[in-house]
């Protein structure tokens, strides 16, 4: 089992975007995020530690301006916890080694998948197309990323 972590070096890597997403529990634009429209088969990635988060065939258009999936493809690799800030009560998701701020869930996704919604942003993410999971270690879960729906 590869070794996920938060390092020194990956954080020093990150774009002021990804650094304030990931770090500091920011949020990107509405409609700006870089995998808000890929439909390509792959996996998503934390940014900082590598860890496998969600699939291409979990991702759906919810319409709310940032990539939103109904699962996690490893929940062991996401924390949810409780998010108080902005005079809101919401479900902030974190990524279990990376400790980075992905987003939040909510509970107004599609109801035939689990009715969840992991609305996540894209500068928190690294995609890896299908073709590539396997060089980059994640051939594992390439029966579990097909097409978007």
């Amino acid at each position: 089992m590869p070794e996920y972590r938060k390092s020194d070096e990956a954080i020093a890597k990150l774009t002021p975007e990804q650094y304030y997403v990931t770090q500091e529990a920011g949020t990107e634009r509405p409609g700006t995020g870089e995998y808000l429209n890929n439909k390509q088969p792959g996996l998503y990635v934390d940014i900082v530690s590598g860890e496998p988060l969600f699939a291409s065939a979990d991702k759906f258009d919810s319409h709310c301006g940032w990539p939103s999936f109904t699962r996690p493809i490893e929940p062991a690799n996401v924390d949810e916890l409780r998010d108080t800030s902005h005079g809101m009560v919401r479900t902030e998701v974190r990524s279990k080694h990376g400790d980075s701020h992905l987003g939040h869930v909510f509970d107004d996704g599609p109801r035939d998948r689990g009715g969840l919604r992991y609305c996540i942003n894209s500068a928190s993410l690294r995609f890896v197309p299908r073709d590539r999971m396997e060089a980059e270690g994640y051939g594992e879960y390439i029966d579990q990323v097909d097409a978007v729906r």
